[in-house]
């Protein structure tokens, strides 16, 4: 069923991302970017980019692999970020389209994600109290499912993801924390020192859609 709350949080994340590049001087711009390593500031766009690029193509089947956004970086490496950038407003309203006719999340996810990817690189905090994280937290706890209970404390809401059984965890945390922790952007040992009430165990590794960063990630 289409959504279009999720062509709204991808645009809108496209225009600020857009916003803040374009303001960025070159040695910003090749920044290294923690939360993915080897890619620069501009490396992160192109991948954004050529994702509008290939669905229009053809060329995106399902989620990007490792190998797909390896792959899309360096087919616009010799384009400069101003250029990257005009490509991916010429795509986005369309991608946008797409990915909220076909009711795919990781789409705005992927967007949302990267802009504070960006954001950590240049030091640059913004944007974290908006609609789409908080909308995107939702869908990120409702994917969860925790071998224990546990009670995601939320700063206006408590939200109770897991199997029932057991004195639920609780973790107590706000919206922009679940988007970065849910995709990636701690350690660790981040992960282990968030607020829990109780040692959360098995439940770190069951915490990440993929897996933890391999260094700190100070927002």
């Amino acid at each position: 069923m289409p959504t279009p709350e999720i062509a709204r949080i991808y645009l809108d994340a496209h225009q600020r991302i857009d916003a803040l590049v374009r303001s960025l001087d070159d040695d910003a711009r090749v920044a290294a970017v923690a939360a993915c390593p080897g890619w620069s500031v501009g490396d992160v766009v192109r991948h954004l980019a050529a994702s509008t690029e290939w669905a229009a193509d053809g060329r995106l089947h399902g989620l990007p692999t490792d190998e797909d956004t390896a792959a899309q970086v360096a087919e616009l490496a010799d384009v400069s970020v101003p250029d990257v950038l005009d490509r991916w407003a010429r795509g986005a309203g369309g991608f946008a389209e797409l990915i909220a006719a076909a009711d795919i999340w990781p789409g705005a996810i992927d967007v949302v994600t990267h802009e504070h990817d960006i954001r950590h690189a240049v030091g640059q905090p913004g944007a974290r109290d908006v609609a789409g994280v908080r909308r995107l937290a939702d869908e990120l706890l409702r994917w969860w499912t925790p071998s224990r209970a546990v009670d995601v404390i939320l700063p206006d809401r408590q939200v109770r993801v897991g199997a029932d059984g057991d004195e639920p965890l609780r973790w107590r945390t706000d919206e922009f924390e679940v988007l970065r922790v849910r995709l990636g952007r701690r350690s660790r040992a981040q992960l282990a020192a968030l607020d829990w009430s109780d040692d959360p165990g098995p439940v770190l590794d069951e915490l990440v859609v993929f897996t933890p960063s391999t260094v700190d990630i100070v927002e």
